[in-house]
């Protein structure tokens, strides 16, 4: 247990020692005599663009404390004790065959790093390429647009989030979020994510961390098997029997299955298994880059640029009037670049990714519009992906092929006219772009909704509607159009031994919320069997 001091707070001049003076003033004691105090939360409050202050959670462990609290009578500090129950019982069912893990993004990280920790021995299997040769891959698509179908932005050690901008970001109310963040400090990202209200890694520092994790796994008895792709899975009498792996079969009763929200061709698999799978929603559009700048002095007005403040963030939501769809924005990357993350060929996506100094020119973010079942053409299960599909062979197209990307300027999108030159904001994508004209490879409900959405925008950021602000094709990857449901157990209600977990079974969506439920499945597995 400890104390935690809610809401205590600063103006961006005053200095970080007077964080000691207010805690010591809080608990009502002399600061000699207050230990060491830990930042457990800092947000910036920049509401007023004249007095931007520093809003902090503390925590501080002490002799007496709940009588300490209970004298203070503040509502403000309190006793925190939620933490993530680590010690739990493990489960006494034998296993006969060793827990396999595959997917190796956030889900699949952490469901093999808490089995390997208590004991379990997990083998992993991904489809793509540790990180260091992912990297060299990933480069030579970004320069000339040669992919390489299992192993890209999208697959290989990390996940997607390791070519994104390692945003820590999530709305989940979970204290196993506290077991990522530590997992992934202990493998060298940098301390601030603890308590940063907004923590990113930064893809730079997160390819170092994703290794070091698996060198974990590893050292604690954990096999991890990198170009390795999950081919079927056979079953006998409703449970899983074995796996095919490339051209190996391997006995299997316990399946975690982590395959982020982009491998079609394993959806297509599981659907022929007849694995229950059902349609879902999630939203599709194009990035946008505006100057980093222009986003810094609507935030943070006089302060944008002090050394205290990082580069400015948004969040954005609009509901179209015309269409009822919403409009969001999704992934913001401040100070960044948008980047080509296609996994198949003839078929074009964008993302959006950061360093983790968050330095470069422009700030970009995916601004979506929500798309439904009902906007699909049949009742497969896999419908959603084809959807996707279609939009994806229109960009690529209007982009001229070899993954260049169709880019508008917002002011022409907005007057339907064909962009004719770039004006004072380059686009950051690679390996190149094509001027055209973005009606042609969006549905006219997601083109209508982003014009209601940016001249809505522009009311709450002025200038994100300006002449040459830019669009780039396409968005349409922003969640699993699949989920594969559960029961209470967190197996597929078809199959036993099954286990789907993270963004990729359509129970999550970003890098924390994925690594949580990927603890929460390995939780199950843990109580159920006795470690192998």
């Amino acid at each position: 247990m400890a104390i935690r001091i809610n809401n205590l707070t600063l103006n961006i001049e005053e200095d970080n020692s007077s964080l000691t003076k207010k805690v010591a003033k809080k608990l009502g004691i002399g600061v000699k005599s207050l230990p060491e105090i830990r930042i457990i939360k800092e947000s910036i409050d920049a509401r007023k663009k004249d007095s931007i202050k520093l809003n902090y959670c503390i925590e501080v462990s002490m002799e007496n404390e709940e009588q300490l609290v209970k004298s203070i009578n503040d509502k403000d500090v309190k006793i925190e004790d939620e933490v993530y129950e680590e010690e739990f019982n493990l489960g006494t069912k034998k296993l006969n065959t060793r827990p396999v893990v595959i997917g190796m993004g956030p889900a699949g990280l952490f469901a093999a790093l808490l089995l390997a920790r208590k004991g379990y021995r997990p083998i992993v299997f991904e489809r793509g390429e540790d990180i260091d040769n992912r990297s060299k891959t990933v480069d030579i698509f970004w320069a000339d647009g040669t992919l390489k179908e299992n192993s890209n932005v999208q697959f290989g050690e990390g996940g997607a989030g390791t070519f994104s901008d390692g945003k820590l970001t999530t709305r989940i109310k979970d204290a196993r979020c506290s077991y990522v963040l530590k997992a992934l400090v202990k493998g060298g990202a940098p301390e601030e994510i603890i308590y940063k209200a907004k923590p990113h890694v930064g893809t730079d520092i997160l390819k170092e961390v994703v290794k070091n994790i698996r060198e974990e796994i590893k050292a604690l008895g954990g096999e991890v098997n990198f170009n390795s792709t999950l081919n079927n899975i056979t079953m006998e009498n409703g449970k899983i029997k074995e796996i095919q792996v490339d051209e190996m079969k391997i006995s299997c009763e316990t399946l975690i299955l982590a395959i982020g929200h982009s491998s079609r061709d394993t959806y297509e698999m599981l659907n022929k298994c007849g694995i229950h799978m059902e349609q879902k929603p999630f939203a599709i559009g194009v990035r946008v880059e505006h100057p980093q700048e222009l986003i810094d002095k609507n935030q943070y007005g006089k302060y944008a640029g002090h050394p205290k403040l990082h580069a400015a963030e948004y969040r954005l939501s609009h509901t179209s009037k015309e269409t009822g769809r919403g409009v969001y924005s999704f992934c913001m990357c401040p100070g960044g670049l948008v980047v080509a993350t296609a996994s198949e060929e003839g078929r074009l996506v964008t993302n959006g990714m950061s360093y983790h100094a968050r330095d470069k020119q422009n700030a970009n973010s995916a601004i979506v519009v929500t798309v439904a079942p009902g906007d699909f053409e049949s009742k497969s299960p896999l419908a959603g992906i084809e959807f996707q599909r279609k939009y994806e062979e229109l960009a690529y197209k209007a982009g001229g092929g070899n993954f260049i990307a169709p880019v508008q300027l917002i002011g022409d999108f907005l007057k339907d006219t064909r962009s004719q030159k770039i004006g004072s904001v380059m686009p950051s994508y690679k390996p190149g772009y094509e001027l055209t004209d973005m009606r042609k490879c969006l549905p006219e409900f997601v083109v209508n909704s982003l014009k209601e959405g940016l001249v809505a925008f522009d009311r709450k950021i002025n200038g994100f509607a300006e002449e040459n602000a830019i669009m780039t094709g396409i968005e349409t990857r922003t969640s699993a159009p699949v989920r594969i449901p559960r029961n209470e157990d967190l197996q597929s209600i078809s199959l036993e031994g099954l286990y789907p977990a993270g963004e990729g079974a359509g129970y999550a969506g970003g890098i924390i919320s994925a690594a949580v439920d990927g603890l929460k499945v390995a939780e199950k597995l843990i109580k159920k069997y006795a470690p192998f």
